[in-house]
């Protein structure tokens, strides 16, 4: 039986303070009045003479102290952002974690049961993920940050495209949502969880029959409800702009994260001596998940990106046209991270069993999917005023310190080798 290592709560917490540091001083740092931002934009102008010049015009002075308003703005969005972005990205990638779990129920799979403990272990941190967003959504409501501009009254009374959305985009109707997604899919993962564990005690099938069949009602509910999620976390952000592609792009982003988890984690405690019973054709089959829904994200980013850059209709375009203008090395350099870097090295079957190329291709998926939740959330937060420094790092400490711990800690507390499970023989037995 696993039990968390020192070393391991150890690395969790120092990521965690280091983190909780780090954003806490980014929220501090943060301009407090346009003066200030007047400030900096005049010392990044180099104290431009044209500048001081044109101040004597009564216009020029009111554009300048619009831009300012903005950019601060911008500025106090910027730690949000960031805590934001990570929290969502780690909740997606265990609620993803999940999802392929549901699915290895559901389609009966003989090849992954070894990897249940796993699989379960990553979804634990669904519960204090979901925590973590819904207080940040309560902050956005609370307009003590400007992540959702339609939750701003007085941006969308003065906003004909926003108001005529406000059926859906409502503040109430939004957290009524967020709690049906988050309660289902929390719900059924933790009955199918301790399903799962109660069968380790009761060789009951009836058990096995009955996470069957909640895996099937999960999927379902999932297939409706990410789509959804996706609308209304990340899409809405964008108020003006609308994808009927946005879900299922969120979705291959989230699974294949995911599943890279399950793989480094399976990874590391194989490593460790406590996973004896997966062998190289059990890593070989997550790589090739890792491969193919890395395939499958490519297709559905190019499938949009061409569409609406094809199409070239002023409405859509407008949300690449500023991806590509101000985020142009993040935005083309995840596309590139995400698809060049599984394309070259997993093709190979012979790598999809080589321990340390599977680390090295899942952490830099990972950071690949990290840099695509960032550019799809940031663009419409601090627009240009973005950048990759302390915010940004130290959410992804504080968030994966967090996630280190929950998941390890839940892996402490079981035997990592299911028992009773009608196809847990040939599971073990999987070689090819």
């Amino acid at each position: 039986m696993y039990k968390m290592s020192k070393n391991v709560q150890l690395t969790a917490i120092i990521l965690m303070i280091v983190g909780a540091v780090g954003l806490i001083y980014s929220f501090v740092d943060t301009p407090s009045s346009v003066e200030e931002v007047k400030e900096m934009l005049a010392n990044d102008h180099h104290g431009d003479e044209a500048n001081t010049a044109n101040a004597a015009n009564a216009d020029h002075v009111d554009d300048h102290d619009s831009h300012a308003e903005h950019v601060l703005t911008q500025l106090k969005n910027k730690p949000w952002t960031a805590i934001y972005t990570s929290s969502l990205f780690f909740f997606l990638l265990a609620l993803g974690a999940f999802a392929f779990y549901a699915i290895q129920h559901a389609s009966q799979a003989g090849w992954s049961p070894v990897l249940f403990r796993v699989m379960e272990g990553v979804s634990h941190y669904m519960l204090p993920g979901a925590v973590i967003l819904i207080v940040i959504f309560i902050f956005s409501a609370l307009n003590m940050n400007h992540l959702f501009i339609w939750m701003d009254p007085e941006i969308v009374a003065n906003d004909s495209i926003i108001s005529a959305k406000t059926g859906y985009l409502n503040i109430p109707f939004f957290f009524i949502r967020a709690l049906i997604y988050i309660g289902g899919w929390i719900l059924l993962s933790r009955v199918i969880i301790n399903n799962s564990r109660k069968l380790d005690n009761n060789p009951d099938i009836r058990l096995h029959k009955k996470n069957f069949k909640l895996s099937a009602i999960f999927l379902i509910f999932f297939i409706v409800t990410e789509s959804m999620m996706s609308w209304d976390w990340i899409m809405s952000i964008d108020t003006h702009w609308f994808s009927t592609l946005f879900g299922w792009y969120v979705f291959a982003s989230m699974f294949v994260a995911g599943i890279t988890a399950i793989a480094l984690i399976t990874i590391y405690l194989k490593k460790l001596g406590y996973m004896e019973f997966v062998n190289d054709s059990h890593i070989h089959d997550l790589a090739k998940f890792m491969f193919g829904m890395s395939i499958f994200w490519t297709y559905l980013w190019f499938s949009q990106f061409l569409l609406i850059w094809y199409s070239n209709i002023p409405e859509e375009i407008v949300y690449y046209a500023a991806r590509i203008q101000d985020y142009k090395i993040p935005f083309f350099g995840m596309v590139a991270i995400n698809f060049l870097f599984p394309l070259l090295i997993l093709m190979n079957s012979d790598f999809k069993r080589i321990n340390w190329i599977i680390v090295f291709s899942g952490i830099t998926i990972l950071v690949g999917h990290y840099l695509n939740f960032y550019v799809m959330i940031a663009p419409g937060t601090v627009g240009e005023s973005w950048s990759i420094g302390i915010p940004e790092i130290s959410s992804v400490l504080l968030i994966a310190g967090l996630f280190i711990f929950v998941v390890f800690n839940a892996l402490g507390k079981v035997n990592l080798l299911p028992k009773n499970n009608p196809f847990l023989k040939e599971s073990k037995n999987y070689h090819y």
